[in-house]
């Protein structure tokens, strides 16, 4: 088998899930569900995840940073002001530069807004950061990102933390065709399905939280997320076999007794 890994910003990761750090019920349960998902990258909200303070149960206490990449994000911020100072502060803490980008229009939707988002990943691209953008299904957009300079192009499936899975695969299709920085659906996923689907369209990952960490069992969710990503790729890279209007038989009809 010829080698697959994600390639993003000059790293490579073996595994093409990326999951959160949120809605668990414990971080010891968030870090049985990286485990079983294999995932090498976790996304962390730097507004609500305890990094700092000894006093209390932190992240890198069970999901430690030396065996997954910590992708900081900006969940939580509405201006790209807002979200460039967050992840100044988080590169002056732990030092990183790659990192998640997401600037939210309001509370109802947490659709990201996308004017604000492109201001934001200019000023960041320009401040020496390596940015993986959350975006609208837009390809118009999702090119100007790309011609910004960020390394990961990530539109939404549907809402976050709605489990509605993908709403637009034309659209995802549309923008995995014109990129030329990997492609990952952030937002949306509710099930194993889902996942498959965004591979299947030609998606280079999927990253997600709620689907997991809401589940009724996260660690087991997890495991058939790994797996649903794996049969995801593998399908599209064999590729599917065409669409037909009419029936043709597995067995020949010639020769037929």
């Amino acid at each position: 088998m010829t080698d697959d890994t994600l390639k993003i910003a000059g790293r490579e990761f073996q595994s093409r899930l990326i999951i959160g750090t949120g809605k668990y019920k414990s971080y010891a349960q968030n870090a049985e569900a990286a485990e079983a998902a294999g995932a090498d990258m976790v996304t962390v909200a730097l507004r609500r995840v305890n990094l700092s303070n000894k006093d209390e149960d932190r992240l890198q206490d069970h999901v430690s940073p030396d065996k997954y990449t910590y992708l900081p994000n900006t969940a939580g911020c509405f201006t790209a002001d807002d979200a460039v100072r967050t992840l100044r502060l988080a590169r002056e803490a732990g030092g990183w530069d790659l990192v998640k980008l997401e600037v939210l229009s309001d509370q109802k939707t947490l659709y990201p807004d996308m004017e604000e988002t492109l201001s934001a990943a200019k000023a960041l691209i320009a401040d020496g950061f390596q940015v993986m953008v959350y975006c609208s299904d837009d390809p118009v957009y999702a090119r100007k990102l790309e011609e910004a300079g960020c390394c990961a192009i990530m539109p939404l499936g549907s809402l976050i933390g709605s489990g509605l899975g993908i709403q637009n695969p034309l659209n995802i299709r549309l923008i995995v065709e014109q990129a030329r920085v990997p492609v990952i659906v952030d937002a949306g996923v509710g099930t194993a399905s889902d996942a498959a689907m965004a591979m299947e369209l030609g998606c280079d990952g999927v990253l997600m939280n709620t689907a997991i960490a809401e589940a009724k069992d996260p660690v087991r969710m997890a495991r058939a997320m790994k797996h649903a990503v794996i049969a995801g790729r593998e399908a599209y890279l064999a590729g599917r076999m065409g669409r037909k209007r009419y029936a043709d038989p597995s067995s020949p009809l010639a020769g037929l007794i």
